[in-house]
Order: structure tokens, then C-alpha cells, then sequence
């Protein structure tokens, strides 16, 4: 067990909120430094699986989660004509199991308002270009190299984009993609979109995407869908001048009954667009620094797993800094104990990509042929929807433990979230090296 440790988290988005939610209710003195003077629930929709709602679980949010957010039950891929790709069901890896569509605010919400909840300060308008760990303590520097503040330990949760990890000795590679997608979080009130991820894809420069979102950030009570569109960043602009029409009658041909969603749509600007990363470091920690979500890994979103492994991030941080006795130790084995998991979905997602974003057109014929062979083989396509339920270590692998998604959700006892030790979601006989690797889940 650690000794109280001043913490300073970059970032307050999902791995810094949640890592600062955990490790204040542990004991240890959290700030939380954000660019952004006062942070707004944003964005567009995200896909939450069984292993990231576990660790909302633990956080004590899951059930505010699953009251905002839309049951996902599946996950299909079919061709404009309505040929199907692949259909995969998370009930085939237990009855209770299933994705919850949540709008980013929504989730930002939960998060932020538990880290505040739980002690962490905020110190928003902090923009952190630099830091110099030591064995000792993390120096954490402003523009210029003036000192903003020195923790025992520092947690860079900065996003795909991180300007921290870009200075890190353990950054292998940070590469854009050069293909993205423009995003739209519209009304519906019909549920048109319900209870499924659906993805319709022409060849491999076209994909059109609807994941149910929910009932977003705030008060509002009206089911909302997100909408997404492959396109590469580069076209980016020559979209925006070629005015909306063009782009509403090439998404009706692939989906007529969207045309009460896209009718919310009257400028340009209502959209967003999304840019990703495939950002891989050595390890994710230095002497006193540890990373933590996208910061220290990002990826293509094709697997929909960026917010989940952010969230595994955190839980684990927090589970090693309890189960070591020194810093040094803790960072090691948060290293080791994150590796395979995240390793296994950023291959993944960078051989996945090409198949459904990219100019390789060769491979849609194969994607359309050779997919829906191996969504019928019952072992392979359970390998398929491990994947999608974020429960993979590796191709060979032996997977994490899926639970039933209602024992994750039930309520701890009401006394021991707030006590530093021991900590509240493991049991008083879960010591094993093999059971501390698989609490997150």
C-alpha cells in the first residue's frame, strides 16, 4: 500500500477524471490541471463496452451511466445493397451483456462531477507544456519552462494529441491517419437507430455509421443518434464548399430512413469532424510519470475501444499504486499489467483500419467475401466479438473474464468507496498476482 502521494493529472478528460476520481477516494491529494479555464460536456458519440462500464462500475456512476446513455445490443456491418458483413451480439458472451451508446458530455459529466465529488482539485486555464520527472517528484512547467508545481507523481491524460508524450523518450511513433470521419448528434425521437451499432460501407472510402447516443449531456429527455462519415482529413474542405446537398443525397441512397435525421442538418458547421492518431509508446511510465488513455495510446476508433481502455487505465494505475510499496514498483507494474490488452487492440485497430477507411480498394472485395465466412465459423466469430466487447490480450491469448454485466453494476456496501483502504471493489481475499491483474473487469 502507498503512502498518501501528491498527484498532478494533465488533462480532465476521461482517463484524467476517472484516474483523479480513484485515486482521491484512496486517499492520495489529486489536482487536476485542464488547458481549458472551464470544461464543457462535448462531442459526439461513443461507444461504451462491457469491460469500460465495470470500471463505472467501480467508479459509482454505472447506473447514472446507464440511465443516460442506449443499449447497444450489437454491432453490424452490411453493404448499401443490405448484403451483411458481419452481425456480431454481445449476448453470445453472456446473457446480460451489451455496449451502452453514450454522447461524450454525458460521460464527461458523470466523470467530472465524481472527481470534484471525491476531493480532486481543479485548476482549469493550465496549460502544462513540459515535465521533468525524477525518482523523487514530477516538475510540471508552463510556457517558457516557468514552474507551475512539483508532485510525487504526475499523470499525463492529455489526449491522442498529447504534446507531453511527443517530448517523452518513449514515444515509438505518433502518426495522423489521413483518413477521419465528420460526425452529427441529431434527435431521435423515433429511435430509429435503436439498439444496435450499424456501419454501411461501399468499397473502402465510403462508410456511413448511426450508434444510438442516448439522452446526452444535462437535462434533456430525447433519445439522440450519432451520425458518422468516413472521409479523408484532406477532403475535409472541399466538402464544406460543395454545400450539404450533395453529401444529404449520397447518405439517403445508403439510408433513406435517415432523412428526418439529416433534415436537422442546415449548415455545415453542425458537424464535427473527428481526426485520429495510432500514437505507440515503449512503455507508459517514467520515473515519476505515468500515461494513461489516449496520451498512451491512441488508435483508429474502428474497434471502439479508446474510452474503455482510458478507463482500464485508470482503474489499473490506482489497483498498482495500492498494490505496490513503492512509486518505482507501482509504475512498473501498471506498465506490465496494461501492456497485452492495450498491445493486442492497437494492432487491431491498425490491421482492421485499412479494410473499412482507406484508398486500398483491393480489399473490399476481400472484406465482403472473407467476413462473413468467418462470422459463421461459431469459434471464430466468438473471437470476433471478444474483440468487440474489449476483453482480448492477443490473438492466442487467453481473454479477460467477461462477467454478467448486472454482477459488475451491483452497488458496493455504502461505506467502503470512501475509506483509502481497502480499497472497495476488491474482496479481502483477492491478493493473487493472477486475481490483481484481472480486477479491473
Amino acid at each position: 500500500m502507498q503512502r498518501a502521494l501528491d498527484v498532478g493529472i494533465i488533462g480532465a478528460g476521461f482517463a484524467g477524471c476517472a484516474a483523479a476520481t480513484f485515486l482521491s477516494r484512496r486517499g492520495h491529494r489529486v489536482t487536476l490541471y485542464e488547458r481549458v479555464e472551464a470544461p464543457e460536456p462535448v462531442g459526439a458519440g461513443i461507444l461504451l463496452q462491457p469491460t469500460g462500464m465495470s470500471v463505472l462500475a467501480r467508479l459509482g456512476v454505472a447506473e447514472a451511466m446507464l440511465a443516460r446513455g442506449a443499449r447497444v445490443d450489437m454491432l453490424r456491418a452490411t453493404t448499401p445493397k443490405g448484403r451483411r458483413i458481419f452481425e456480431l451480439r454481445y449476448g453470445e458472451l453472456g446473457p446480460e451483456l451489451f455496449g451502452v451508446g453514450s454522447h461524450r458530455g454525458a460521460l464527461f459529466e458523470l466523470l467530472f462531477g465524481a472527481a470534484r465529488a471525491a476531493g480532486a482539485r481543479f485548476s482549469g486555464g493550465s496549460e502544462i507544456e513540459a515535465i521533468e520527472g525524477g525518482d523523487q517528484s514530477a516538475q510540471l512547467l508552463a510556457r517558457g519552462g516557468q514552474r507551475v508545481a512539483e508532485h510525487d507523481l504526475a499523470v499525463v491524460a492529455d489526449g491522442a494529441r498529447s504534446q507531453l508524450r511527443a517530448r517523452s523518450p518513449l514515444l515509438a511513433r505518433a502518426r495522423r491517419y489521413p483518413w477521419g470521419a465528420l460526425w452529427f448528434v441529431g434527435a431521435d425521437p423515433e429511435e430509429r437507430f435503436s439498439g444496435s451499432l450499424t456501419q454501411i460501407c461501399q468499397g473502402t472510402r465510403k462508410m456511413l455509421g448511426f450508434l444510438p447516443t442516448g439522452r446526452g449531456p444535462g437535462a434533456g429527455d430525447t433519445p439522440l443518434v450519432s451520425l458518422f462519415w468516413s472521409l479523408r482529413i484532406d477532403e475535409v474542405e472541399d466538402w464544406r464548399r460543395a454545400g450539404l446537398g450533395p453529401w444529404k443525397r449520397e447518405i439517403l441512397d445508403f439510408a433513406p430512413h435517415a432523412e428526418p435525421l439529416l433534415d436537422q442538418i442546415r449548415d455545415v458547421d453542425q458537424v464535427l469532424t473527428a481526426e485520429y492518431v495510432d500514437g505507440v509508446m515503449r512503455r507508459f511510465h517514467e520515473p515519476s510519470i505515468a500515461y494513461v488513455g489516449d496520451a498512451a495510446h491512441s488508435m483508429s476508433p474502428q474497434l471502439g475501444q479508446g474510452t474503455n481502455l482510458a478507463l482500464m487505465d485508470a482503474a489499473t494505475l490506482a489497483d498498482a499504486l495500492d498494490d505496490e510499496q513503492d512509486l518505482s514498483s507501482a509504475l512498473a507494474d501498471y506498465s506490465r499489467r496494461r501492456r497485452r490488452h492495450v498491445r493486442f487492440y492497437q494492432w487491431a485497430s491498425r490491421w482492421l483500419t485499412p479494410f473499412f477507411q482507406s484508398g486500398y480498394s483491393a480489399l473490399s472485395p476481400a472484406r465482403d467475401l472473407g467476413f462473413p465466412i468467418l462470422a459463421r465459423i461459431p469459434p471464430l466469430r466468438m473471437q470476433m466479438t471478444r474483440s468487440l466487447a474489449g476483453v482480448k490480450r492477443g490473438v492466442l491469448r487467453r481473454s479477460m473474464p467477461v462477467q454478467p454485466l448486472a454482477a459488475a453494476l451491483a452497488p458496493p456496501p455504502k461505506t467502503a468507496e470512501l475509506a483509502p483502504a481497502p480499497r472497495p471493489d476488491v474482496a479481502p481475499n483477492e491478493t493473487s498476482e493472477h486475481e490483481r491483474a484481472e480486477r479491473v473487469v
